[in-house]
């Protein structure tokens, strides 16, 4: 899972889908199309975002849920939390009082 959470983050147009997700969650294909078309004036075909949002969903970084003919894209961190704390980092050393 790793693998498919690390290669989907290394597309810098997957990682602006999710900065628009974590803007405004729940968007349909048409509302990603459209922000990132007139906010980051990318010239992105349906298809292409569509593909993206596909491997990150395989990644597990978006969710989608269907309500009659529309399909909705969620942001999911919980990826993003389990690598998190799969490399902790130990515990900062506390500083020593001094005494005069």
């Amino acid at each position: 899972m790793a693998d498919d959470l690390f290669k989907a983050l290394a597309d810098p147009t997957r990682r602006t889908i999710l900065d628009e997700l974590t803007e405004k969650s729940g968007q349909t294909l048409f509302e990603i199309c459209s922000r990132l078309s007139m906010k980051h004036q990318l010239g992105i075909s349906r298809q292409a975002v569509s593909q993206h949002l596909a491997s990150l969903e395989a990644a597990g970084l978006v969710e989608t849920r269907r309500e009659g003919r529309y399909k909705f894209h969620d942001l999911n961190t919980a990826p993003l939390r389990q690598i998190a704390e799969r490399w902790p980092l130990p515990d900062a050393p506390q500083p020593e009082e001094s005494t005069p």
